[in-house]
């Protein structure tokens, strides 16, 4: 019996491949609205990110979501994702 694929996907940060659902997805849907995407399903350009705290940081200060999403990202985005990973770890 062959084993199911597991889906992998490089961190933006850190550019290490991990397994789909050890990551957290970003999502830029076609209105330019950018999410937190907990489930992965929904529609639009896909950003993936590690749930470590070093790799938060390095998103907010090299503002790697302008080069990954090709647009300008508010700093309040940056925020929201940095409070919802690193407010969950603590």
């Amino acid at each position: 019996m062959q084993q199911k694929k597991v889906p992998m996907r490089t961190c933006i940060a850190c550019r290490q491949e991990k397994e789909k659902r050890e990551m957290l997805r970003i999502v830029r849907n076609s209105e330019g609205t950018i999410a937190l995407d907990f489930s992965g399903k929904l529609q639009g350009r896909g950003a993936y990110l590690c749930k470590d705290p070093e790799c938060v940081k390095k998103l907010k200060r090299q503002k790697l979501l302008n080069k990954s999403f090709s647009c300008f990202v508010p700093d309040e985005i940056y925020q929201r994702i940095e409070e919802e990973l690193l407010g969950a770890a603590k």
